[in-house]
């Protein structure tokens, strides 16, 4: 759950009076946007993008313009275009003019919690405008610092001293960077980056920092961030009915991060935990119809209303539901399962019996109860099952999953829906 951009990002920083850039949105008249250009000389247009995805200047999709002709072809070029990132596919539905900011310094500022320090961390360095990882680590400062007293100013001055930062930058950023902390504790956030903060100097030639670029992660599942009256739609990734009725029961203890693969999938993979999430979604390719995490122990009503949901839209397409997660800390298996079965029990009394193999590997307290929970749900219902336990590698579960739907694709599917009694089943892809 990210904000890119500055169109909603001035909007952050003016809750904590940090100085920013200049910000037109996308209704923007021509006269408004012609009196930025005569107040700052230039202006950058930029495609507002859900969620996050990066290397957009890279792509070309920032345009620059000292002229009302050219920033109305900027925003003509800009208004819908389409970028792609890795396997991350983004559409802009908008644009944003920003007023220029003359500098001769920029900084990157960043702020998020670390796994190697367990704690929140600052980092900071005087050669911003450019991806962090491109910069030499002697000019990058990564600082860990107590929650409890939070990001002082003498926490920036130091990072700043020992990078060999130009002594006029020190001050201003001492003096504004705290308010960041702010922010960032008060409403939620998981990461907030602004890169660059240009160093715009004054009339008397004193340095201010202004952000020109803004990043930020929220945690859904930390009610502060509704605080700042953001609109719903800005963390949908897509606006498609799977999607949007999962992000309903965000409401709900537990998560259910969702996306989906590919629409066309052949293995419905309901998964627990981060990690397994990453290797599970890698392992199984195009044959995945969604990556999920649902962990964080969820209650047996939301993991119940997630599977419901799962199998109205995923189950009649599907060869092989793949129920996979590690070794749980707190997460009550036997809930999550009970919950999951009941669910597709009573989908099967619903919509009627679909020719499946289930497939489960978890570990974790109560997992036996679970296990045999669904266990007698399969076996009531006439669907097979092979069920690994914590002491399963879950890469060679992956591969008995993939097996399984190899095998399912190959006549398995119709052995089952004879099984089951259906006269003509319908064939997975």
């Amino acid at each position: 759950m990210q904000i890119t951009g500055m169109l909603y990002g001035s909007q952050l920083l003016d809750f904590v009076d940090f100085p920013r850039a200049e910000v037109l949105g996308p209704d923007a008249d021509e006269e408004a946007i012609k009196a930025m250009i005569e107040r700052h000389g230039s202006v950058f247009v930029k495609p507002v993008f859900k969620g996050g995805v990066g290397k957009k200047g890279k792509a070309g999709l920032l345009g620059r313009a000292r002229d009302l002709k050219s920033a109305l072809t900027e925003k003509e070029r800009l208004y819908f275009v389409e970028h792609r990132h890795g396997n991350q596919v983004a559409k802009a539905n908008g644009v944003t003019f920003e007023g220029a900011v003359p500098a001769e310094h920029e900084v990157y500022f960043s702020l998020s919690v670390s796994t190697e320090f367990r704690a929140p961390t600052l980092t900071l360095t005087h050669c911003g405008g450019m991806d962090i990882e491109e910069v030499d680590e002697k000019h990058i400062a990564r600082v860990p610092f107590d929650a409890l007293t939070g990001m002082k100013a003498f926490v920036v001055a130091n990072a700043l001293i020992d990078i060999g930062a130009p002594s006029e930058i020190i001050s201003p950023l001492v003096q504004q960077l705290p308010k960041l902390w702010e922010l960032y504790h008060n409403f939620g956030m998981t990461v907030l980056e602004l890169n660059p903060i240009r160093m715009r100097p004054d009339r008397r030639g004193r340095l201010t920092p202004v952000a020109c670029d803004f990043k930020c992660g929220f945690d859904r599942d930390d009610s502060r961030w509704h605080r700042l009256n953001l609109p719903p739609h800005l963390f949908a990734a897509d606006y498609s009915d799977f999607e949007q009725e999962i992000n309903q029961l965000r409401t709900h203890q537990g998560q259910s991060d969702v996306y989906v693969i590919n629409d066309k999938g052949t293995i419905l993979a309901p998964t627990f935990g981060g990690g397994a999430n990453s290797l599970v979604t890698e392992m199984l390719g195009d044959d995945a119809i969604i990556s999920s995490d649902f962990g964080g122990n969820p209650p047996y009503e939301k993991m119940k209303s997630v599977a419901a949901i799962c199998f109205d839209h995923w189950l009649a397409q599907s060869n092989v539901l793949f129920v996979i997660g590690g070794k749980s800390n707190n997460t009550d298996i036997f809930e999550t399962f009970r919950a999951m079965a009941d669910a597709l029990r009573e989908h099967f009394s619903r919509h009627g019996p679909t020719p499946l193999f289930v497939v489960i590997g978890r570990g974790g307290p109560n997992l036996v109860r679970g296990m045999a929970v669904f266990r007698d749900t399969c076996e009531a219902l006439g669907l097979p099952y092979r069920f690994f336990g914590f002491d399963s590698a879950m890469s060679e579960v992956v591969d008995y999953a993939r097996e399984v739907n190899e095998w399912m694709k190959a006549g398995g599917r119709e052995q089952i829906a004879t099984r089951l009694g259906l006269e003509a089943p319908a064939k997975a892809a």
